[in-house]
């Protein structure tokens, strides 16, 4: 049995708590506006997740594994978390969105080992101390020792796959998030909006950009991956959300830099154009701006 603090209490994180709780690991969950009990629905049935709650870093002690499940854009937040967990042994997990959040923690972190990790679970903070699991128990880590030894903490609980192209699969998991996430929250819609006709052609533009610039950054992307994240979006349920729309509607801030934002530097760097990423990287921003969310 391994010791798991699991830092942010979201979606994502109270899905991955329940996860290694369920693995027969000893877990504490870290979040400083997150009061319990915990509540997770997931297959119709909900259940009491019955785990210690820290909320100050001060309180927090070493561990063995750390599951960094804040946002992106809250890394700074969890830095006085991460230097009161984490010993030269600990291993910390970044299940962000994004491309190369695995350096942005390590220069932040001083002890232990960094694992990038893409999550694909779909889940909702519904209201106050409920999540709700929509679909998903997938998870990728690059093939190295840190990656294996994760594939085996999580087992028989999470599907965790061992990838040793990992810069492909991270582009493919951005792709998953780069027209979904930014359409849903600017639309206010759910996943139903994308069986509008001019919807689907802006998805396809934007999915198209990020295939080219993917490429240009060495990830062996093509034309395929195009109509099979739009595949991927189809089979999702017309009710069913995306992270940034629910962000959107709870007044939190939204991962536009992570997806469109990231799309459009790059794509300026190896000169590849990238309207309709920057035009939903334009309307995001200023939407942040209007609604006083931090950008």
């Amino acid at each position: 049995m391994s010791h798991v603090a699991v830092i942010g209490a979201g979606g994502v994180g109270t899905v991955l708590a329940a996860a290694m709780s369920d693995a027969g690991h000893e877990v504490t969950i870290c979040a400083r506006s997150t009061t319990p009990p915990l509540n997770l629905l997931s297959h119709g049935e909900t259940r009491r997740l019955d785990l210690p709650v820290v909320r100050d870093p001060d309180r927090a002690g070493r561990v063995d594994w750390v599951l960094l499940c804040t946002k992106a854009h809250d890394t700074a937040g969890a830095v006085s978390w991460l230097s009161r967990l984490c010993g030269p042994e600990t291993v910390v997990v970044v299940c962000q969105n994004g491309i190369g959040r695995a350096h942005q923690v390590k220069a932040v972190l001083r002890r232990g080992t960094v694992l990038p990790a893409l999550v694909y679970i779909a889940a909702e903070r519904a209201e106050a101390g409920l999540v709700v699991h929509r679909r998903g128990r997938r998870v990728v880590v690059p093939a190295e020792p840190a990656g294996r030894a994760f594939a085996d903490l999580a087992a028989p609980v999470l599907d965790v796959d061992v990838e040793p192209d990992f810069g492909t699969a991270a582009w493919r998991k951005l792709l998953t998030n780069l027209a979904a996430n930014p359409i849903t929250a600017l639309t206010g819609r759910r996943m139903d909006v994308f069986g509008d006709a001019e919807v689907h052609r802006l998805a396809t533009a934007v999915l198209g950009e990020a295939v080219a610039v993917g490429r240009a950054e060495g990830a062996r992307l093509g034309d395929p991956d195009v109509s099979e994240t739009l595949d991927f979006y189809a089979a999702f349920s017309p009710d069913d959300g995306t992270s940034m729309l629910y962000d959107r509607l709870a007044g939190r801030g939204l991962e536009h830099e992570e997806f469109s934002g990231v799309v459009t530097a790059l794509g300026r760097r190896h000169g590849i154009p990238t309207p309709a990423n920057q035009a939903l990287y334009a309307l995001l921003g200023a939407l942040t701006k209007n609604e006083g969310s931090t950008p």
